[in-house]
């Protein structure tokens, strides 16, 4: 296949897509695991060196947003996620340019490699809409004034 075939263009399009992105959220992930890790050693450290009160809140409200902001975005579900299927993209495209594995005897190995490339893509997405799902719903329960933690609530 040549590279001006729209199979193997989505294909490269596909992987680049996934490596930049899975790099994205993992930094993002990494970043404000870090920043809360941080944060949350100057709490103690701050209020016993007699910062003001002041402060040492502003510094418990950034964490809580940084959680927040965690728990919103799903950097570390979509870096996992999104370096898994580039990983299995680019499988399939070693496993199509060596004629192996479902391409060895396909009577039609381009097609093949087009509805392969496109269910792993819409696997994936299926995967991201339901994260998102799962995160608004947490966000909020979280928001409602009574919420306590499923372990808090007497049985």
């Amino acid at each position: 296949m040549s590279a001006d075939n729209p199979t193997f263009q989505r294909l490269e399009d596909q992987i680049g897509w996934y490596d930049r992105k899975s790099g994205i959220n993992q930094r993002w992930f990494k970043g404000l695991t870090i920043a809360e890790l941080v944060g949350a050693a100057l709490i103690p450290l701050a209020a016993g060196a007699g910062v003001p009160a002041v402060y040492v809140g502003s510094l418990g409200v950034a964490l809580i947003l940084m959680k927040g902001l965690q728990s919103l975005n799903q950097y570390q579900q979509n870096w996992i996620t999104y370096r898994s299927t580039c990983e299995a993209l680019k499988h399939e495209k070693y496993l199509w340019l060596a004629r192996a594995g479902p391409y060895a005897d396909a009577a039609r190995p381009e097609g093949t490699l087009a509805e392969r490339v496109e269910s792993l893509v819409s696997t994936e997405h299926a995967k991201w809409i339901a994260g998102r799902q799962q995160a608004r719903e947490e966000l909020e329960r979280l928001a409602r004034p009574d919420a306590a933690a499923p372990s808090d609530r007497p049985d």
